[in-house]
C-alpha cells in the first residue's frame, strides 16, 4: 500500500471528522438507523482508562450514542493485564445492558465472560483488539492487518534509508491486534525489506513509563539501532519522549502508531519524521452504530449484512463478522496541525 493511496483515499473522510473526537454532535439529527432509544444502554470497556486512544474513541461512541438516542457508559481497569475486564463485563452484564463494546486485553481471557454476557441477552462488539469470533457478534477493525503491518514497514523503511537494525516496543504480550501486525512484519520483513533486521520485541504493556523504560532498554541493548517501531499509541509517545532528549535524537527513528495530539511536539522537534493511525474517535462510532445495529435487530453479524453508520455512511459485514472501519492514514509535518485528537 502506497503513501498516495492512503492519502487519496482517506485525506478527505478523516479531515471532516479529525476535530470531531473534542466533543460529541449530540444533536439527535442524522446519525443511525433509528433503531435505538433512549433505554438502550451501552457499556464501553477499553483495554485501560487514562489512555489517550481510548478516549478519543469513547468521544466517538458517546456522539454516536447522543445521535441515537442511547446511552453509553465508559468503565475499565487501571492497567491493560488480560483478566483485568472480566469483573466489568460481568457488572455490564448483571445490570442487564443492551450492549457491551470491548477493545480485549486478551483473545481468550474474558471469552468466559462474554459468553455469559451473551446469555443474558447483551450483545457484544469488540473494537481495536479482537477476541476469538465465538466470544462476540461483531469486531469492528480499524484496518486490516495487512494494511497497517505494510503502512509500519513503509514508514521505517523509509526512514532509515531501507537498511539496518529495528526493534518493535509493543503493548502487552497478549494483545490480540499488537501479535497480529507484529507476525505479518516479521513475515513481510523476510520477504520484502532483506536489508532490516528485526533484533528484538519488547513489551511495554501500554504503560508510559515502561514503555519508557523499555526504549532505553532496547537502545542500550543494540547500539546500532536505526530505528524503533511502535504500534501502540502509549509507546510511540514513550520512545519519541526518550529519544527527544537522548544522544539518539536524529540517529534513531521513530514510528509506529500515535494520536496527533500525543505527537505533535515530536513531529515538530524532529524526533519523529512520520507515523501512523485511523481516526480512534471514528472507531468508537462505528462500534457504537453497529452495537446499535444489533441490538435493534437490523443485523446479526452474518457476512453480508449492511447498516448505516450515520455520517460514516454504509457499511457491510465481512467474513467472521468482522467490519472494517478504513486504510491508516499518515500524519507528518505538512498535516498534523490540521488534526486535534
Amino acid at each position: 500500500m502506497k503513501l498516495t493511496s492512503v492519502l487519496a483515499a482517506g485525506t478527505a473522510a478523516v479531515l471532516a471528522v479529525g476535530l470531531a473526537a473534542c466533543g460529541s454532535g449530540g444533536d439527535g439529527g442524522d446519525g443511525g438507523d433509528g433503531g435505538a432509544s433512549g433505554d438502550v444502554t451501552m457499556t464501553m470497556l477499553p483495554k485501560n482508562l487514562g489512555n489517550p486512544y481510548f478516549e478519543a474513541s469513547t468521544a466517538g461512541a458517546q456522539e454516536a450514542a447522543d445521535e441515537l438516542g442511547a446511552t453509553v457508559e465508559e468503565v475499565g481497569p487501571d492497567t491493560a493485564s488480560p483478566d483485568s475486564q472480566v469483573p466489568f463485563i460481568n457488572t455490564a452484564a448483571q445490570q442487564g445492558v443492551s450492549a457491551l463494546i470491548v477493545s480485549a486485553n486478551d483473545p481468550t481471557a474474558i471469552g468466559d465472560a462474554l459468553d455469559e454476557a451473551k446469555s443474558a441477552g447483551t450483545k457484544v462488539v469488540t473494537f481495536d483488539s479482537d477476541t476469538e469470533p465465538q466470544f462476540r457478534d461483531l469486531f469492528v477493525n480499524q484496518a486490516s492487518a495487512e494494511g497497517i503491518a505494510d503502512k509500519q514497514l513503509e514508514l521505517i523503511s523509509d526512514q532509515i534509508g531501507g537498511e539496518g537494525e529495528i526493534a518493535i516496543l509493543s503493548a502487552s504480550a497478549n494483545a490480540t491486534n499488537q501479535n497480529a501486525w507484529i507476525k505479518l512484519m516479521e513475515e513481510k520483513l523476510a520477504s520484502d525489506y532483506p536489508d532490516i533486521t528485526l533484533v528484538e520485541t519488547a513489551y511495554g504493556d501500554d504503560d508510559d513509563q515502561t514503555s519508557f523504560d523499555k526504549t532505553a532498554a532496547l537502545l542500550q541493548s543494540h547500539p546500532d539501532l536505526k530505528g524503533i517501531v511502535s504500534p501502540t499509541t502509549v509507546g510511540i509517545a514513550a520512545a519519541a519522549r526518550y529519544v527527544s532528549t537522548s544522544e539518539y535524537k536524529g540517529k534513531v527513528a521513530v514510528t509506529g502508531l500515535g494520536t496527533p495530539n500525543q505527537m505533535r511536539e515530536y513531529v515538530e522537534d524532529g524526533t519523529v519524521e512520520a507515523f501512523a493511525l485511523w481516526n480512534p474517535n471514528d472507531l468508537g462510532y462505528l462500534a457504537t452504530e453497529a452495537a446499535a445495529a444489533l441490538v435493534a435487530g437490523d443485523i446479526t453479524g452474518a457476512e453480508g449484512d449492511t447498516f448505516d453508520a450515520g455520517r460514516l455512511g454504509e457499511y457491510t459485514v465481512g467474513a467472521d463478522g468482522v467490519v472494517v472501519l478504513g486504510e491508516p492514514f499518515v500524519f507528518d509535518k505538512s498535516n498534523i496541525d490540521d488534526f486535534d485528537f
